[in-house]
C-alpha cells in the first residue's frame, strides 16, 4: 500500500469510527470572523485538509461561490455534499495535498499542518507546497496549533510559533502571526492565528 493509499485509510478510518475529537460542528470563531471581513466574494479559496469543511459551507451560505475543499478522504466531503447539495462536484476534490494543483487567491489553513508527522520533509514541504499553490501575493491564513511536540506526540502534532515561521518564512511576508484572542473556549491558549502573504 503506498503512503497515500495508506494515509487515505488512516482518515477514512477515523471518520467512520468517529474518532473525531478536532471536529467542533461549526466553523471556528477565528476563521469566520475573518471571513466576515472579506469584501470581494469571486476570490479563489481553497482549504486543504478540510475535513467536513464547515468553513466551506459558511462561505457557501454567505455567496463565495469560487471555495474548492480537498481532503484526502473521500467521506468528509460527503459529508459536506450531504449538508450542502448545490456544493458543484468538481470543487470537491479527493486528493493528497502535497501532489494537487491549482492556483488560489486565499488558503484556509484550520490546523491542518497538526495533521502529519512533523518530520523535516513534511513540514519543508507544507511551506513549498502552500507557495505553489497561491497566485503572486495570494493570502495563507488560519490556525496553528501552539502546543508542545515531544517524541510520543500523537495528532494533533504541536509546534511553536518560530518552528512555524522556519517553514514559512522562506516563501512569505508575514502580516499577523500571533496567540489567537478569539479562539473557541476548548482552544484558548493553544492556537496561533496568521495571515502571510505569498512573495
Amino acid at each position: 500500500m503506498s503512503k497515500s493509499h495508506s494515509l487515505e485509510k488512516y482518515w477514512t478510518d477515523r471518520y467512520t469510527e468517529g474518532r473525531t475529537g478536532w471536529d467542533i460542528g461549526y466553523p471556528s470563531r477565528p476563521l469566520k470572523e475573518y471571513i466576515d471581513q472579506l469584501t470581494d466574494k469571486d476570490i479563489k479559496i481553497l482549504i486543504p485538509g478540510a475535513g467536513n469543511a464547515y468553513e466551506a459551507e459558511y462561505l457557501i451560505n454567505e455567496g463565495f461561490n469560487n471555495v474548492y475543499v480537498l481532503d484526502i478522504s473521500k467521506t468528509p466531503l460527503q459529508s459536506l455534499k450531504s449538508r450542502v447539495p448545490s456544493f458543484p462536484d468538481k470543487q470537491l476534490i479527493q486528493e493528497d495535498f502535497f501532489t494537487h494543483y491549482g492556483l488560489y487567491d486565499l488558503i484556509f489553513e484550520q490546523t491542518f499542518f497538526c495533521s502529519f508527522e512533523p518530520t523535516l520533509e513534511s513540514r519543508s514541504n507544507y511551506g513549498e507546497t502552500m507557495a505553489r499553490l497561491l497566485k503572486p501575493h495570494g493570502k495563507l491564513v488560519g490556525l496553528w496549533f501552539d502546543i508542545s511536540l515531544t517524541p510520543e506526540s500523537k495528532r494533533p502534532f504541536g509546534g511553536t510559533r518560530q518552528e512555524y515561521l522556519d517553514y514559512l518564512k522562506p516563501y512569505f511576508d508575514i502580516h499577523t502571526f500571533e496567540d489567537c484572542y478569539n479562539s473557541i473556549e476548548p482552544r484558548q491558549g493553544t492556537e496561533l492565528f496568521g495571515i502571510f502573504s505569498k512573495r
